[in-house]
C-alpha cells in the first residue's frame, strides 16, 4: 500500500493532521512543530476554526513552511452569501497574513453557497490563483456534479466530503477522484464507531481500532488522505503508525460489510 499520494507536483504522506479544536498557545506551536517533525506532511486548517485561532498557530509555528509540507485553509463557510466573491476575497486575504505566507499551498472553497454559484465563488479564488497567492485549489462537500462544474473554472487538486466505514455515501466521488488524480480528503475519518470487525482486526494486528479505520480509508482507494483531528502527540504518532498497517483483502471486505 503507497504510503504516499501526489497532491499537484508535491507528493506527501497520506496521513495529515485537522486543526478544528487549536487554539493560540504555546503549547499548540509547540505541537505543530512536533507533527512536522513526526513526519506529517498535511495540515489542514480553515478560517473560521476556532474563530481564527487555528490559522494564526500554523502561522506562528511555521512561519516559514518547510520543503514538502502543505498547509490547506478553507474559506466560504455559513451559508447564503457566504461565497461571494467580496466575501470570499476578504478571507484570503486574511488567510495570507495569519498563516504568515505569500501564497497558500491549497485553498478550499469550504461550502457552496446556495445563492451563490460555484463558478461565481472559484472565480474569486482563481483570481489568486493567477496572481501566485494560491497555489492549488479544493472543494469540500461536493459530488460529482459539482466537481465537473468547478473543473471547468479551475483545476482542482483535492476533495474533502465527510468519509469514514460507516459514512460511505460519497463512494462514487471517492472513485471519481481516484480516477481524475483528485486527492479525496475525508474529514471525520475516525467518526464511526469501531465494529467488531474492526476491533477483531486491531486485535489480531495488535494495535487500535483508530488504526484500523484510518488503514481501511487508505486501503479503499490510493487517492484517499485523512485528516485525523488531535491535539496530542501521541494520537497523532498513532495515527501515522496506520501507514504501515497492512490488512488482508478478508478483513478490508468484513469491515466494509460492517
Amino acid at each position: 500500500m503507497p504510503e504516499t499520494v501526489l497532491l499537484g507536483n508535491t507528493e506527501v504522506r497520506r496521513i495529515g493532521v485537522g486543526t478544528n479544536r487549536l487554539r493560540n498557545t504555546d503549547d499548540s506551536v509547540a505541537f505543530i512543530r512536533a507533527a512536522v517533525e513526526a513526519g506529517v506532511q498535511m495540515i489542514d486548517t480553515a478560517h473560521l476554526y476556532t474563530a481564527g485561532e487555528s490559522e494564526m498557530t500554523i502561522g506562528r509555528a511555521l512561519s516559514r513552511t518547510p520543503s514538502g509540507v502543505v498547509v490547506a485553509t478553507k474559506g466560504g463557510y455559513g451559508g447564503a452569501g457566504r461565497g461571494r466573491p467580496d466575501v470570499l476575497k476578504q478571507e484570503i486575504e486574511q488567510s495570507l497574513a495569519s498563516l504568515r505566507v505569500s501564497c497558500i499551498a491549497l485553498y478550499y472553497l469550504h461550502r457552496v453557497d446556495p445563492d451563490t454559484p460555484i463558478e461565481e465563488s472559484l472565480g474569486a479564488i482563481k483570481e489568486y490563483v493567477d496572481r501566485g497567492a494560491i497555489e492549488r485549489v479544493g472543494l469540500s462537500k461536493v459530488d460529482m456534479g459539482l466537481i465537473e462544474r468547478a473543473r471547468n473554472v479551475v483545476s482542482i487538486a483535492a476533495v474533502q466530503n465527510e468519509y469514514n466505514v460507516a459514512e460511505r455515501a460519497y463512494d462514487d466521488v471517492v472513485d471519481y477522484c481516484a480516477r481524475e488524480g483528485i486527492v479525496f480528503v475525508p474529514y471525520y475519518p475516525l467518526g464511526a464507531r469501531p465494529s467488531q470487525a474492526v476491533r477483531a482486526a486491531a486485535k489480531r494486528h495488535h494495535v487500535t481500532p483508530e488504526q484500523v479505520m484510518l488503514a481501511w480509508l487508505l486501503m479503499r482507494s490510493p487517492a484517499m488522505l485523512p485528516i485525523p483531528g488531535t491535539l496530542s502527540l501521541a494520537h497523532l504518532r498513532d495515527n501515522l503508525g496506520a501507514l504501515s498497517l497492512e490488512l488482508s483483502d478478508a478483513e478490508f471486505a468484513e469491515i466494509a460489510e460492517g
